[in-house]
This record gives C-alpha cells, sequence and structure tokens, in this order.
C-alpha cells in the first residue's frame, strides 16, 4: 500500500501518521459499511413516510450520519490504518455507529438518545483522534518552535457546539426537537467554514488528495449497490413477470450509468484536480468538493432507491406523483452534485450533464400515472444520452487531452 509493488513494509515507528501514500485501509472499509448501513436506515424509514414533515427529518439525520462519516473520514486521511490505536479507535467508532444505525427509527421518538449519544460518542472519538495527529504532526515539523494548534484546534472547539445542540435536542421533543437539531446542522456548516480556512502556511490541513477521493468513491460504489439490494429484497417478494423483469432491467441501467457517470472519467479528473490545489487551499476545497457535494450526491442515489423500491413493490400499477418527485429528485441530485464538483476544482461547467439531467428530470412529470418501467427507462435514455456525449472524456479518447 505504500512501496512500489502494492504492499506496505512493517510499521517500524510508533507514530500515529501513515508513513507514506495509503490506501484505503480494511479497517476504514469496515467503518464505512455500517455507515451505508445507517443510510439504508433513512432510505426505508423515509419510503414508509414520504410526505414533507418526515422528509425534512430523514434530511436531518442523514446530515448527521454523513456529517459523522466525513469527519472520520478526514481524521483518518493521514493516520497510519495499521496502528494499533487507530484501529480500536476506529473499531470503537464502528460500534458506536451501528448502534447509531439500528437507532435510526428512534430518532424523533421518545427514545432519541439511543441515536443521539452513539452519533456524539463517534464524533467525539473521530475529533480526539483528530487531536492527537494535529499535535504529532506539529513535533515533526523541521527546524524552529512548532506553529500554535489553529486549524485543527478551531474544529474541534465549533463542532463541540453542534455536538451538545444535538445531546440537548434529544431531550426535547419535536417539533422543538426538529429546530434544535437544523441549529446543529447549521453550527457543523459553520464550524466547517471557519476551520476550512486554513490562512497560516506553516498550519494546513494534513490531508492526503488519493486517500480522500477512494474513500468517498468507495462509499457512492456501497450506495449504489445498496440501493438495489433494497430493490432486489423488494422484488424478492414479487411473483416474477415480464413487468417485473423489465423493471429490473430499466433500474439496473440506471445504477450502472449513474456508477458511469462517477466512474469512467470524473472520479479521476477530480481527483486529479484535488491533488494539483495547494497545500493551504486543500481543507476549503475538499470540503467544497467532497464533504459538502457528495452529501446531496449520496442523497441522490437514496432517492432512486426510494423510487425503486415503491416502483418494485407495485410492478404494474401507475406510478404515483411521489415516487416520480423522488426519481426527478434523486437524479437531479446526484448529477448536479457532481457539476459542482468538478466546477469547484477545476473552474469548468460540465454544460451537457447539467442541462441533459434538467431536462430528463422536468420530462418525468409527464410520467406520473404511467407504468413503473417508463419513468426508469427516461432516466436511463438522459443518462445514456449524457455518456455518450461525455465520451471524449473518457481516458485514452483523442479527444480527452484536450479538456
Amino acid at each position: 500500500m505504500g512501496s512500489s509493488d502494492g504492499v506496505r513494509p512493517p510499521a517500524t515507528s510508533r507514530s500515529l501518521h501513515a508513513p507514506g501514500g495509503q490506501s484505503v485501509g480494511f479497517v476504514e472499509l469496515f467503518f464505512d459499511l455500517v455507515f451505508v448501513f445507517a443510510v439504508t436506515q433513512v432510505t426505508s424509514l423515509t419510503a414508509e413516510h414520504l410526505d414533507l414533515p418526515h422528509l425534512g427529518r430523514a434530511v436531518l439525520i442523514f446530515w448527521l450520519i454523513w456529517w459523522a462519516w466525513t469527519q472520520f473520514t478526514w481524521t483518518l486521511n493521514p493516520a497510519d490504518t495499521r496502528h494499533v490505536v487507530v484501529q480500536v479507535v476506529t473499531l470503537l467508532a464502528t460500534a458506536a455507529a451501528f448502534l447509531m444505525a439500528s437507532s435510526v427509527s428512534l430518532a424523533f421518538g421518545d427514545d432519541a438518545l439511543w441515536f443521539a449519544v452513539p452519533y456524539v460518542v463517534v464524533r467525539i472519538l473521530g475529533l480526539g483522534l483528530q487531536m492527537r495527529l494535529a499535535a504529532e504532526n506539529r513535533t515533526l515539523r523541521p527546524g524552529g518552535a512548532p506553529p500554535p494548534a489553529g486549524t485543527v484546534s478551531r474544529w474541534v472547539g465549533l463542532s463541540a457546539l453542534g455536538l451538545v445542540a444535538v445531546l440537548v435536542g434529544a431531550f426535547v421533543q419535536p417539533p422543538a426537537r426538529t429546530w434544535i437539531w437544523v441549529l446543529a446542522m447549521v453550527l457543523d456548516v459553520v464550524a466547517a467554514a471557519i476551520a476550512g480556512r486554513s490562512d497560516d502556511p506553516e498550519d494546513p490541513w494534513d490531508i492526503g488528495a488519493a486517500h480522500l477521493a477512494e474513500r468517498h468513491g468507495l462509499f457512492v460504489i456501497i450506495a449504489l449497490g445498496e440501493s438495489l439490494i433494497i430493490a432486489g429484497t423488494a422484488a424478492s417478494d414479487e411473483s416474477r413477470s415480464l413487468d417485473l423483469l423489465g423493471l429490473a432491467a430499466a433500474g439496473l441501467a440506471v445504477v450502472g450509468l449513474l456508477w458511469w457517470s462517477y466512474f469512467a472519467w470524473f472520479k479521476s479528473d477530480l481527483e486529479d484536480a484535488f491533488a494539483a490545489v495547494a497545500p493551504i487551499d486543500r481543507g476549503a476545497a475538499g470540503r467544497d468538493a467532497y464533504s459538502l457535494a457528495h452529501f446531496p450526491l449520496v442523497g441522490g442515489i437514496v432517492g432512486f432507491a426510494i423510487a425503486a423500491d415503491l416502483m418494485v413493490l407495485h410492478p404494474t400499477d401507475p406510478v404515483e406523483a411521489p415516487a416520480i418527485a423522488a426519481l426527478a429528485i434523486g437524479t437531479t441530485l446526484f448529477m448536479t452534485a457532481t457539476v459542482f464538483s468538478y466546477w469547484r476544482l477545476l473552474r469548468q461547467v460540465l454544460v451537457p450533464r447539467l442541462v441533459i439531467t434538467l431536462l430528463t428530470s422536468g420530462a418525468l412529470v409527464l410520467f406520473v400515472g404511467a407504468r413503473p418501467v417508463w419513468p426508469l427507462t427516461i432516466v436511463a435514455v438522459g443518462l445514456a444520452v449524457v455518456t455518450f456525449v461525455e465520451r471524449s472524456r473518457l481516458p485514452g479518447h483523442p479527444g480527452s487531452a484536450a479538456r
């Protein structure tokens, strides 16, 4: 993972920092799987109550889950994931995250602490490890006195305000809980906005571009797989028919094309651009293009999963407006989030991707009341057109060097 043959030599230092560029470790994958399970819990809960009040609550829960994951992703980015301390902390956070995920349905009930307390534990474990890594990093700096712990300390201090808001919200009943958790979400964004800026060139965010891109890419691909599992689980109880077969084919085409739109060339372009960002600006760039932009992107996968679940349960019935809305919003969120990420790092707007996506999502309004296979087919056709138009961006294509 750090040597030329892809296998890292045994650790010879007690440093918590990775000895060099590292790929995603198995303990990180384990951690990610639990968080994707939490996202599927949000998906199932939202599909059962597809109305505005429940949708708003689902977005709040999803934000808290996502923010806990993205904070820990930043924490583990420079860490040596073979170090026993890093592994123990990550496994403890994974256990807490599992309890949090299994308590998603309780978040707005009388037992909200079963969700809130594990969430806070995950965050505290991540913040504590982040502080220790930052302190170690300062002692390793060559020459002169170490700079003050500005960037990470500022982030930890500001993050504590959001954690307090989550705990306070768990002790009150909705709708007060909803508004307090909205405040927690705002405090999280403010903390990221302030701490993401690194004005001191001696104290930038310690972040590796390849590792951060790989973690987000793995989360996307696992979430896409989970969306198929959700739809497949619903289909397992249905009688086999040509309608169900056509619906499955259209759904698989959509998932495959979403995968293509992210992994065929977009991910590598984004990673290369992120790697080219100056270290002092990398914190803000990673915050915007990955931590913030991938929140709606993964939310788009959730939207598609909800729509697919509803359609598979009724493969021959006319599609109702909520399922069409979930499909349209999900597709739009996924694709426009990629457009924003690309613009943020490369300052180029993927105009065909944006325009075709908006036209496709808008056209879905015409398919309310149609058989489920047709709206999924329209989305698949729209994504296929995007793929065809963007074919020149593929590595090895004669036109790829021009971008």
